[in-house]
């Protein structure tokens, strides 16, 4: 890679950029068309949330049981620690149902212990393109991301979200 080359990619603050963006609305729109409305939002604000009923930064999440939750259940965690929110999703997850699925929305991190332990051969992993560009923001975000499904059968695909 050139020097030239490193100068233009975007600078990176593990665990200081920001960690409450939205979801892209027609990225959204395709997820839905694909499997149906959301009826949860696990970590969202009042103004990023994918569902009507949602959990808060104040109602810990990770403390609640999500089992209990039925439907499809989104989830755009903080990226700053992928690693709780993965191992959460698995544990919850519907094993031989379909009536309830958990969608998991991070970077396409295959190499990191989160991806090994919690979802590669746990969940339908959708390696998807073109890139999001969160909602605020005016460029893509500067890696590839993955949505993992748990609930259904666990593989690999890729998809294009956007004709």
């Amino acid at each position: 890679m050139s020097a030239a080359m490193i100068h233009k990619m975007p600078k990176q603050k593990p665990g200081r950029s920001e960690q409450t963006v939205q979801t892209p609305p027609d990225f959204m729109a395709a997820v839905v068309e694909l499997f149906g409305p959301m009826t949860f939002d696990l970590a969202a604000t009042a103004d990023n949330k994918q569902a009507n009923k949602f959990f808060s930064r104040e109602d810990d999440a990770l403390a609640q049981d999500w089992t209990r939750l039925g439907g499809n259940l989104w989830l755009n965690p903080p990226y700053s620690d992928i690693g709780p929110w993965a191992a959460k999703c698995a544990l919850s997850a519907p094993h031989g149902q379909y009536e309830r699925r958990i969608f998991l929305l991070v970077p396409a991190s295959v190499g990191a212990t989160w991806f090994a332990q919690h979802v590669h051969g746990e969940a339908l992993v959708l390696a998807f393109s073109p890139r999001l560009k969160f909602v605020g923001h005016s460029s893509s975000y500067p890696k590839d991301c993955i949505l993992a499904v748990f609930g259904e059968r666990p593989g690999f695909e890729a998809w294009r979200w956007v004709s």
